[in-house]
């Protein structure tokens, strides 16, 4: 039984107003404090963004205002851009992450959202697909329209690359999840027609690989072949007289040369931290050179980078 003042759990984190209405809920209730109005007819109960899904505080709250929005939602629109990327899990630069608003599309000849709070998008039918996000519910524009989409907004090719990456990222494992989308996908979506940053997505396309598994990684194959390095291979598997030793980052197989990126989660957690060091230790006993790469060398001044993996291949080629 719900007590007088309490909202009943039925209504969910976000509600419409007019949901809690078809429930008693009144007015005077809905104009409390401790409910948020993240849109308008949208109510939300207050809380923080906590989570340990490996999204970081502004990818929580894109989702938890996506969640928000969708409860006042036109049956016309579908999350797009960023707010889709978001959705999707590709790896977006913190920058962008930081936009105050939600990106809301709708199929012209519909006209664009124009809720506060939202950014909104009048999309050509054909330069687009829309679904349903299973994991969520959510309606989102398609994991190749949104990378064709987010063409006009990561200015850095290697960005849009690395989103790219994402999506035709293949599992290495049988509880992996399945690719978002093909290339051939992408290139369809390219195709579609004319679009903002469609020359950036016509450089993108063929450099984006199924095998990448983060931003870094893809950064650090692209900063190795832009300064004349051969490109490895990414997440290679090493086996050592049929015994499987690692998988590694990067690899150049022939040279026993692996190229790991050190997150900053491996430093800070001792059980990661512990296994990495121990893998470490069987790739150099099976003869393999491991090259320990840090955040300041890939999207800081990656000379350093280029100039250790340089050596470390004249060396093994000797």
């Amino acid at each position: 039984m719900t007590r007088r003042g309490e909202l009943p759990l039925l209504l969910g984190e976000a509600f419409s107003t007019s949901d809690a209405h078809k429930v008693g809920i009144a007015r005077s209730r809905l104009r409390a404090a401790d409910l948020d109005r993240p849109f308008h007819g949208v109510r939300a109960r207050q809380g923080g963004l906590e989570g340990d899904d490996g999204r970081d505080e502004h990818e929580r709250r894109i989702l938890r205002l996506a969640e928000h929005y969708s409860h006042c939602m036109a049956s016309s629109q579908f999350f797009s851009h960023v707010t889709a990327g978001v959705i999707w899990g590709m790896p977006l630069p913190g920058a962008v992450l930081k936009a105050a608003c939600i990106d809301v599309a709708v199929f012209a000849p519909t006209r664009s959202p124009e809720s506060s709070g939202t950014r909104g998008h009048q999309v050509p039918v054909r330069l687009a697909h829309s679904q349903i996000h299973g994991p969520t519910g959510l309606r989102v524009a398609s994991p190749a329209s949104t990378w064709a989409m987010l063409g006009a907004i990561l200015r850095n090719p290697y960005d849009l690359i690395a989103a790219g990456d994402a999506v035709v990222r293949e599992p290495n494992h049988v509880d992996d999840n399945p690719a978002l989308a093909t290339i051939a996908q992408l290139e369809t979506a390219v195709a579609a027609g004319r679009r903002q940053g469609v020359g950036a997505l016509r450089r993108a396309l063929p450099r984006v690989r199924v095998g990448s598994e983060s931003r870094p990684e893809t950064w650090t194959r692209l900063i190795l072949t832009d300064n004349g390095l051969p490109e490895p291979v990414a997440n290679f598997e090493v086996f050592c007289d049929g015994v499987w030793i690692a998988r590694v980052d990067l690899a150049y197989p022939a040279l026993k040369i692996a190229i790991e990126y050190e997150g900053e989660h491996h430093l800070v957690d001792p059980v990661q931290w512990a296994r990495d060091l121990a893998r470490y230790d069987r790739l150099a006993e099976a003869g393999w050179r491991v090259i320990r790469v840090t955040k300041q060398e890939v999207f800081g001044d990656s000379s350093t980078l280029c100039a250790r993996v340089r050596r470390a291949i004249a060396q093994a080629s000797r």
